[in-house]
């Protein structure tokens, strides 16, 4: 996992998003620990911790004192909302694009993401 050019602590909070859009970490769960994941990955702990704080600050995981941390609860949703926004603009704006540059309808679009779904 950790190679991909993003900054580790990027991958690491990437990491824990993906388990939680998966299901795989649910919500109210606890989230692994910066050591766990530092042993995992063989990274420096504050790495992960920088990680796993990002994702605090974002709201997807919450502290709880002496325990540790936890996957808020409508963590999974908010994800979704903001890779589905994030997904339109990567992929579907520059497809639109495209295809309105070739003459190409959302109709006849459609069809061909249908027949692709179909194969």
């Amino acid at each position: 996992m950790i190679e991909d050019g993003a900054p580790i602590f990027r991958q690491i909070a990437d990491e824990i998003e993906n388990a939680i859009v998966d299901g795989s970490l649910p919500e109210e769960s606890q989230a692994p620990s910066s050591n766990e994941l530092a042993a995992f990955h063989r990274i420096n702990p504050a790495t992960a911790a920088k990680g796993l704080n990002q994702l605090v600050t974002d709201g997807v995981l919450y502290k709880r004192r002496g325990v540790g941390m936890f996957v808020a609860t409508g963590a999974r949703e908010q994800l979704l909302k903001r890779r589905r926004s994030e997904f339109a603009d990567q992929f579907v704006r520059p497809l639109m694009t495209e295809a309105q540059k070739l003459g190409i309808s959302v109709r006849e679009l459609a069809a061909m993401i249908d027949r692709w779904e179909e194969s």
